[in-house]
């Protein structure tokens, strides 16, 4: 797919690895709606670097937890830019504090659980129903999900963040079966891209132990593979791309 002149939307794109997607895909020619919560400031700051790039770019806000937010987030995509060509659904719902309880099984919370499951589970599915018809247009629509090796591999301090993050999975098989021939949908695993701020040196210490490539990850390599999953994979659809150093072997 060339990517000149076409249009992404990248939730959660004003930090970490949405951020890394975003200045990605600008680099590559692309014009950008950053999506944000509350990073207003970041967002605007990623919108005037891809405007030196010489790219369009706008910053929309919507909080995914809300669904009368889903159409709003299109609809500011397409009266910023113009068309939509590629949906990277990267925002997601993750408690960082490693000694939290909220999200195991001993401090079940019903209503973060259904808040979790919106939206990292139900948001992406409603985003692909609201934008679909503006993917399809031109016959080469592509979605990326941002999945998480945690779906195989879950951790038993965030129940509902793995559930939502499995069934996420499922869900890029559904509608790469559902939007084909017109639109492809993959996702991309990785395993650890960025560490939350939370993670003292010790944790961060022994989870890259378990790394077979003995490091973590970077956001600019996660944005790499979902270029290439837009740009260049125009034969693949409904897979799941591991990048993680190795982890989910082990």
């Amino acid at each position: 797919m060339r990517l000149s002149g076409t249009v992404a939307l990248i939730t959660g794109g004003a930090k970490r690895v949405g951020r890394a997607v975003a200045l990605e895909l600008a680099c590559a020619g692309c014009d950008v709606a950053v999506h944000y919560r509350r990073s207003r400031t970041d967002a605007e700051e990623v919108v005037a670097q891809i405007k030196q790039m010489g790219r369009r770019a706008v910053a929309v806000s919507g909080d995914l937890n809300d669904p009368t937010s889903w159409p709003r987030i299109i609809q500011g995509t397409i009266d910023g830019l113009g068309r939509l060509d590629i949906l990277i659904n990267n925002a997601s719902l993750f408690l960082p504090d490693p000694d939290a309880t909220e999200d195991s099984l001993d401090g079940f919370d019903a209503e973060l659980w259904d808040q979790m499951l919106r939206t990292n589970l139900t948001a992406p599915v409603a985003l692909c129903h609201y934008c679909r018809r503006y993917l399809a247009a031109n016959g080469r629509g592509k979605v990326v999900n941002l999945c998480d090796i945690a779906a195989e591999r879950p951790w038993p301090k965030h129940v509902a963040y793995c559930a939502s993050r499995a069934g996420l999975v499922a869900v890029t098989k559904a509608l790469a079966l559902a939007l084909a021939p017109e639109i492809q949908v993959n996702g991309v695993a990785p395993g650890i891209a960025i560490f939350p701020d939370a993670y003292s040196d010790e944790l961060r210490r022994r989870l890259v132990e378990r790394v077979p490539l003995a490091r973590s990850g970077t956001p600019e390599e996660v944005a790499l593979l979902v270029r290439f999953l837009v740009e260049s994979a125009d034969y693949i659809t409904g897979q799941v791309i591991p990048i993680d150093g190795g982890r989910s072997l082990v």
